[in-house]
């Protein structure tokens, strides 16, 4: 939930490319071995036909940075070292001579074993090897095709003799035959209750093209932010503000890379909503939130078209959150919960001691869902779109901000000319929402979410999913 956010800014930026911010700040490609994942995992064959956990997360801690030109010829190295990949991926055996010892390092021989022997309970047995793109004589994609679906890897070799292996991501997948109505079956299946709307974004609003349950308020985790970074597109748009103003960091929430910088650091408004949004960070969220002054910014959820602003707001800071969800602040929790919007801002100004991030214990819900259906911020996917379209209309300079981190593998990003991403999630709550541009020029929008107040959610079988949506998106955009 909390984790440490890599110094590293090539890890950093791997990881914010292939998958969606999280509440706390932790980058969900962080690798996990499948048995310590903390995320449900669907095993039996009545369970939603997700890729596998591994396909959401890093294989290695060590990857190599590089841009992605035009793909370039494959050497007879490179691609000796694909077709072993796909040895590899078919049987355990003869690991050390094809990862180099540093990738090894990362990426125990079991560990890795336990995450191919994944791959083909998900997608079968590897049959073919398909097709292979360099970029350099060291980098480049390599795509396996599996009974079931055909998987594309970013596989890096070490420059020197023998060039074994030292970086290998899984950057996205296809399921064979795959469409919008298996995609509406997995989501069914799932556990909890979900929720997911696509539209087109036209000059007459926003047409539907599939939903479910489109229309219920679902906890939406961080997604939230995005009211924040509307209203402050509105103000800078209005000319109130501008993205080069300085502010003083704070207050500081729990979790995030800002959590350990200097008290009042002077920020730009601009850094601070890159922050929030590519990152999540919750200090830069709850910095810009009372900043811009919460009830303003409550007003926009309104004025954005959310069917029912009274279930979300006033909107809370992440500190008042989860220090409403701590075991000490259950009286607080109750009294919250029965409010009304007024009520609830004169418990938060009356109780504004307690609601800190001091008084946050992130171990209490860093397992198990915590008051989901009472304490959050709530939208429906409907909601979301509608604000998503408010931004493509409005954001301005907030659009390239929204596509720093696209949510999703790198490979399925580039299918679109610009994707903006927010997500959310903690423990039983996933959200995702995307703006997506066409190639074509046509605009789109898709919001889903996923509670579970019994259990942790899939949080890498439900990017899987969604990615398929998006994809599938793509596909029947390519295809007018």
């Amino acid at each position: 939930m909390v984790g440490a956010v890599r110094s590293e800014r090539c890890l950093q930026n791997m990881n914010a490319r292939a998958a969606p911010s999280s509440l706390a700040g932790t980058p969900h490609a962080q690798l996990r071995a499948p048995a310590k994942a903390g995320a449900q995992h669907p095993t039996s064959p009545q369970s939603p036909r997700f890729l596998t956990r591994a396909a959401a997360h890093i294989l290695a801690l060590l990857i190599l940075c590089f841009t992605t030109p035009t793909s370039a010829a494959p050497t007879p190295a490179y691609q000796e070292r694909a077709h072993q990949l796909l040895d590899i991926l078919a049987a355990p055996g003869n690991e050390t001579e094809f990862f180099a010892p540093l990738f090894l390092d990362a990426v125990p021989l079991d560990r890795w074993r336990a995450i191919a022997a994944d791959l083909r309970a998900r997608h079968g047995t590897p049959v073919a090897l398909g097709a292979v793109r360099t970029e350099s004589a060291t980098a480049g994609q390599v795509e396996i095709r599996y009974e079931r679906a055909t998987v594309g890897f970013t596989l890096v070799v070490a420059p020197q003799p023998p060039g074994r292996v030292i970086g290998l991501q899984i950057v996205g997948a296809r399921t064979a035959d795959d469409s919008f109505d298996k995609v509406m079956a997995d989501l069914t299946a799932l556990p909890g209750q979900s929720a997911l709307s696509i539209a087109r974004l036209t000059d007459a609003g926003p047409q539907v093209i599939h939903s479910r349950n489109a229309t219920t308020q679902m906890a939406t985790g961080s997604s939230f932010k995005l009211y924040i970074l509307a209203e402050l597109a509105r103000v800078i748009a209005a000319g109130e503000r501008r993205w080069s103003d300085v502010i003083p960091l704070g207050p500081k929430s729990f979790s995030g890379r800002l959590m350990r910088w200097p008290d009042a650091a002077p920020m730009t408004l601009h850094s601070l909503a890159t922050a929030m949004i590519a990152e999540s960070d919750n200090s830069a969220a709850d910095t810009l939130l009372l900043a811009l002054g919460r009830d303003t910014v409550d007003d926009m959820v309104t004025a954005s078209g959310h069917a029912d602003p009274t279930r979300t707001v006033p909107l809370l800071t992440t500190a008042e959150a989860f220090a409403l969800k701590m075991p000490a602040a259950a009286d607080l929790r109750a009294r919250y919960a029965a409010a009304t919007p007024d009520a609830r801002r004169a418990l938060l100004r009356d109780a504004a001691a307690r609601l800190t991030a001091a008084s946050v214990d992130i171990g209490s819900v860093a397992e198990s869902p915590v008051a989901i259906d009472s304490i959050e911020w709530f939208a429906s996917s409907a909601d979301s779109i509608a604000l998503l379209d408010r931004l493509r209309h409005t954001g301005g300079d907030a659009l390239p901000i929204l596509a720093v981190n696209p949510g999703i593998a790198p490979a399925d990003a580039k299918r679109w000319r610009y994707l903006g991403y927010k997500g959310g999630s903690e423990p039983g709550v996933i959200a995702m929402n995307f703006l997506a541009q066409a190639w074509d020029g046509g605009w789109y929008a898709l919001s889903a979410s996923w509670n579970n107040p019994a259990a942790r959610v899939d949080e890498p079988g439900f990017v899987a999913l969604v990615t398929r949506a998006l994809n599938l998106l793509a596909q029947d955009g390519a295809a007018r």
